[in-house]
């Protein structure tokens, strides 16, 4: 028993769709350019950043502290309260 192909219920699995190819006035499609090779640079993190910069405050000298605490810097200025409280504390006769 064979079964005829165009009165089957799958004829559509046989069928094949024609592409449309683009004619001479038609415009192609923009060639993808390959990404460009970028450089191997560091760019640290922010924690990176934040431990340099802790390091940095930790390794200044009190003469750089007191000069960022005149100019302004918060963290020098709360910096160099301690040390003048913790001076007075050390040594009350230096009043």
């Amino acid at each position: 028993m064979s079964i005829n192909p165009v009165s089957s219920p799958n004829q559509g699995i046989y069928q094949t769709q024609v592409v449309a190819q683009p004619t001479a006035g038609q415009t192609k499609p923009p060639v993808s350019k390959p990404p460009a090779q970028e450089e191997d640079t560091y760019t640290p993190s922010a924690a990176s950043k934040a431990a340099q910069a802790a390091l940095q405050e930790a390794t200044e000298t009190p003469a750089q502290t007191a000069k960022e605490a005149r100019s302004g810097d918060p963290q020098a200025q709360r910096l160099l309260a301690k040390e003048t409280a913790a001076q007075q504390v050390l040594s009350p006769d230096s009043k």
